[in-house]
């Protein structure tokens, strides 16, 4: 990761799923290589995602709870529960890893919620680092173990995902903070370790994270025109394509 960069942070509170994926998608899909990179801190309303490769039509009871507060995320991975979680996206120019494989650009963009976790007095770990733990996929993110997923005593706090282009790379997260059900699915949270923060101190304490972690500059940004076009797009092809 290049040290020093200076950072657009967006910030958006309580979107439903279709407008948080979109907006993802929004900024990553609209990125040019000589674009400023981004980093996006966003919260939920109560609903669900899935993997690019899944359909939320599959999970028929799952979609009725949420009253069909769902999206696609434009990364893999299985279902997803949001609505007392904090998530982060980064869209990167591809330059910024260039000298990095997949696995060890997870490792180095991840370095920063290791540090987030340190800073509450919990020694965080990789899945691929704990000989107790048996990598595996699920149809349910919070029951699987992916190698960079990160486990504190245990417990699998959250997970990471990527997308590349030729000009970018992008990478969102999520780190649950608190408890709404009690389930195999819904997984752990900061909660079940005694932790207890705010979205405000979440974000507070992952922003001073992410500085320290890449000597990185935060400066206070939204959606430019053409990011904000391309999300209109996408809200307007989600529609037509609920409506039909």
């Amino acid at each position: 990761m290049k040290n020093g960069a200076t950072f657009r942070v967006i910030h958006t509170h309580n979107q439903s799923a279709t407008m948080n994926m979109a907006m993802d998608k929004a900024l990553a899909m609209s990125f040019k290589k000589e674009d400023k990179p981004i980093l996006r801190f966003y919260t939920w309303e109560n609903s669900f995602t899935v993997g690019v490769s899944q359909n939320t039509q599959d999970y028929t009871q799952t979609y009725n709870s949420f009253k069909g507060n769902c999206a696609k995320r434009m990364t893999g991975g299985g279902v997803l529960f949001h609505g007392h979680d904090l998530s982060y996206s980064l869209v990167l120019p591809t330059h910024f890893l260039e000298n990095l494989s997949v696995k060890e650009s997870y490792e180095k963009i991840c370095s920063f919620l290791l540090f987030f976790y340190k800073s509450l007095n919990l020694e965080a770990m990789y899945a691929k680092d704990i000989k107790a733990i048996n990598l595996s996929k699920s149809d349910f993110c919070q029951i699987g173990f992916e190698a960079y997923d990160i486990v504190i005593q245990g417990i699998k706090i959250g997970g990471n995902a990527q997308k590349r282009t030729k000009n970018m790379i992008f990478q969102h997260g999520s780190i649950p903070l608190y408890q709404t059900q009690r389930s195999k699915e819904f997984g752990n949270s900061l909660e079940d370790l005694d932790i207890t923060l705010t979205y405000e101190e979440a974000i507070e304490r992952l922003s001073e994270a992410f500085c320290q972690t890449f000597n990185a500059k935060l400066e206070e940004s939204s959606l430019n025109e053409k990011e904000k076009e391309y999300l209109k797009k996408l809200l307007k092809e989600s529609n037509d394509s609920t409506n039909n």
